[in-house]
């Protein structure tokens, strides 16, 4: 996978930061914070570019994966009653140890940023065969995505181990949403989710992703 982004440096005080976006907007995406949990709506190219960018958060320790969605226009199909409100979200690796707060002084100090180019694997970075399932539910687990909610942006904050081995649910909803939606119509929703139960979330609400189609225009 070729994965276009654009790289922006942004200096705050004495700290520079990295920050890493989609080249293209990622229109057909959106995420909705219900307060009990959230939701993802996006369609098969969103939803392709975003486990790219999932993957690249695993390798970019060092950099904030910003995805700017909070103003796309929401999915023409009906989304929950309490509508909720949309968020941007940024991916990090908890070694940064970036607060949140600053984050709307970074984003204001944002340059034009360069252009570039990422190459990933078109195929699942972990092979789910490898996971070791059964560690993930030890007290002693570290591995575990932390959420913090500012200036109208989700961050999603956790180690490379997570993000590779969670990329493959928007990969999944990129290869076989658009297939199966055309064939249920009397139940086209082609959906995934990062669980409670999947030894994957700590401090983290959860996140239903689901395939859409239509868009509103």
């Amino acid at each position: 996978m070729k994965l276009p982004v654009v790289i922006h440096q942004a200096r705050l005080g004495a700290d520079e930061f990295r920050v890493i976006r989609p080249a293209q907007p990622l229109s057909h995406a959106v995420l909705i914070d219900h307060d009990r949990h959230l939701d993802v709506y996006l369609d098969q190219d969103a939803a392709r570019r975003i486990a790219g960018l999932w993957m690249l958060a695993a390798r970019s320790p060092r950099s904030l994966i910003h995805l700017p969605m909070r103003a796309n226009r929401p999915p023409a199909r009906e989304v929950p009653d309490d509508v909720g409100f949309q968020l941007d979200l940024v991916l990090l690796h908890h070694s940064l140890q970036f607060a949140p707060s600053s984050w709307k002084q970074v984003r204001n100090r944002l340059g034009v940023g360069h252009p570039q180019t990422v190459n990933l694997p078109d195929t699942d970075p972990v092979d789910n065969a490898s996971v070791d399932w059964a560690a993930r539910h030890y007290r002693e687990n570290r591995d575990l995505f932390h959420q913090h909610l500012h200036a109208e942006t989700l961050f999603m904050t956790g180690s490379a181990k997570v993000f590779r081995e969670t990329a493959r649910h928007f990969l999944d909803v990129a290869r076989n949403g658009p297939s199966y939606v055309p064939v249920h119509p009397s139940y086209p929703y082609f959906c995934t989710e990062l669980h409670s139960n999947d030894g994957i979330l700590g401090d983290a609400r959860e996140i239903h992703i689901e395939y859409c189609d239509q868009w509103k225009s």
